[in-house]
Formats: C-alpha cells, sequence, structure tokens
C-alpha cells in the first residue's frame, strides 16, 4: 500500500538561504505522524509545499499516490500556527462558507456543522462575531473549520496552542476519532511531550535536512542508553555501588548504567543476591525530548 504522503528530494530556496535540503520521506497511511524540528528547521516551507501554497524547486510531492496538483487542496485539511479566521464575521457563517470553498454543498456543510457545534457544546456561539471569542473558543472554531470537509490528509501545527487543559483534551480525542476513522495526521509541535503521547512515526527536519525518521518506538530503542530503574524497598546493601554503575540514587530507587554487552538478567540477579529488597525493575528509555536535543546539538 502506498503512502498517503510522499515527498521524494525535495528542495526549497530563498535567495540565499536553503530552507529544504533535499528532503524524503513517506508518511503511511493510518497513522499519526509527527514533523519535528527546532525553529526555522524548514518545518513550515515542507508544509506550504504540501498544501500547495509555494512550489518546491525541485523534487516530487505525491498524495495518495498522485503527484501533487492543483485538485489537492481540497483533500488536504491545514490548521496553521497562526491562525486565521475573518474577525468580524459570525461563527456560523464563516464556517458555512469555509465548508464551501472545500467542496461541500451549503446543505452538506450545514448538517456536518451541527453536529459538530453539538459535540462540542457551542451551539449559542453560532451568531457570535469571531473577534467577540477567546483565543482558546477561536482555536475550536479554527479546527472545525480545519476538519469539517473530513479531508485525506489533516496537517495540524501546533493545535494546542491557546486551550486550557480541559479543551486540549477535547481536541486530543477529537484527533485520536479523525485517525480511528481513517483521516491520515500530521501533527506538528515542540512539544516532544505530547509527539510521544500522540504519534507514532515521526521525522525530525533541522536546518532544512532530514536528521532522523522512524517510529517513536525505534527510535527511543535506537538511542537508549543500557540504564536501568530498580525501585526497592528498605535499604542498599553495602558494596553494591561496587559492583555497577549507580547513575542516581532517590529514596527508594536507584538508576544503574550497565556496559555494552552486560545482561540485565545479571544486574537483577546480583541485587536479588544481594538482598534487595525489588520491587519494580525496568529498562529506562530516552525521552523524545532528550533524542531531539541530542540529535540538533550534534548537527
Amino acid at each position: 500500500m502506498h503512502p498517503i504522503l510522499r515527498l521524494d528530494d525535495v528542495v526549497k530556496t530563498y535567495e540565499k538561504h536553503t530552507a529544504v535540503d533535499h528532503v524524503s520521506f513517506d508518511v503511511p497511511k493510518g497513522k499519526i505522524f509527527g514533523l519535528l524540528g527546532p525553529n526555522g528547521a524548514g518545518k513550515t516551507s515542507l508544509i506550504r509545499i504540501i498544501t500547495t501554497i509555494t512550489r518546491a524547486d525541485s523534487g516530487t510531492v505525491y498524495l495518495d499516490g498522485e503527484k501533487l496538483n492543483s485538485s489537492h487542496p481540497s483533500q488536504i485539511g491545514y490548521m496553521p500556527e497562526e491562525r486565521g479566521l475573518y474577525k468580524k464575521m459570525k461563527v456560523g457563517d464563516l464556517l458555512l462558507y469555509l465548508a464551501q470553498l472545500k467542496g461541500m454543498s451549503y446543505k452538506e456543510a450545514l448538517e456536518a456543522l451541527r453536529g459538530w457545534f453539538t459535540k462540542f457544546e457551542i451551539k449559542d456561539w453560532w451568531t457570535k462575531q469571531v473577534d467577540e471569542l477567546s483565543k482558546g473558543m477561536q482555536q475550536k472554531i479554527q479546527f472545525i473549520a480545519t476538519v469539517i470537509h473530513r479531508p485525506k490528509l489533516l496537517i495540524l501545527d501546533e493545535p494546542f496552542s491557546g486551550l486550557d487543559p480541559l479543551n486540549a483534551n477535547l481536541i486530543k480525542d477529537e484527533i485520536y476519532k479523525l485517525s480511528q476513522e481513517g483521516i491520515n495526521i500530521i501533527f506538528s509541535t515542540h512539544r516532544m511531550e505530547q509527539v510521544e503521547e500522540i504519534c507514532e512515526q515521526i521525522v525530525l527536519i533541522n536546518q532544512g535536512q532530514k536528521i532522523l525518521e522512524g517510529s517513536v518506538t525505534d527510535v527511543k530503542n535506537a538511542y537508549k542508553d543500557n540504564l536501568f530503574r530498580i525501585n526497592y524497598a528498605g535499604e542498599l546493601p553495602v558494596g553494591l555501588d561496587t559492583s555497577f554503575n549507580i547513575l542516581e540514587r532517590k529514596a527508594g530507587s536507584i538508576a544503574v548504567q550497565l556496559q555494552e554487552g552486560e545482561d540485565s538478567n545479571i544486574l537483577l540477579r546480583h541485587v536479588l543476591d544481594k538482598g534487595l529488597q525489588v520491587q519494580a525493575f525496568n529498562e529506562v528509555l530516552p525521552s523524545l525530548n532528550e533524542i531531539f536535543i541530542k540529535k540538533v546539538n550534534r548537527a
């Protein structure tokens, strides 16, 4: 099965600055995909190319197996980090207008919007002007405008910005539901804890180049440091720290780093033989934030 999105050797240059430097990656179908990178890495330039706002100088982009063309924007939903709503329009009129721009009939748009307004419990917002709404409220309206036409590909750039925890969870739940219903999602954010929670596959861009790609699980396993955490009851046995490299000590917990090739089972048997009352024994995988910082600093 071909990916929902494929970038093949894409290049974009602005005067003397190369914003996208021979970038290639696939976005598989049925996954929530993370597009990551520090500020100025080239993420926005890539998104503008994918959404046909700008064109690549060279390389090719494919949407669902077809070379990107002028018919594809209606199959894409894009919520940029910088929101764009007509502030003097009434909410209902604005969303009907935007839905019809995406190819929906008035009747289809009205029916779909009634469902969304009921789901978000915002029926009384229909006749409000956009500029009467708070930033968080406008965020919810922008989200509806982005997904109303049920796009093949949904691109969300910092979708939780400006939302309180309750509404952030509401939007997060809808992202999961849309993914389960077959909508393919690209999620772009600087918040690595959100990426770990939401995304299944990632690509990391830095200085216009791809520097990391893979499933979240595979990436974390590739950068693990043979680090194990042991939670225990009682006191540490005398002499335990002379046998293994204990990196961290907390009340009831130690972090032990093994040498390359050392077996974690040997560590567990050793601490048990020493009389340590083990309550939990787990391998510690690096966070995506730690991997992100390490890769970007190396680059």
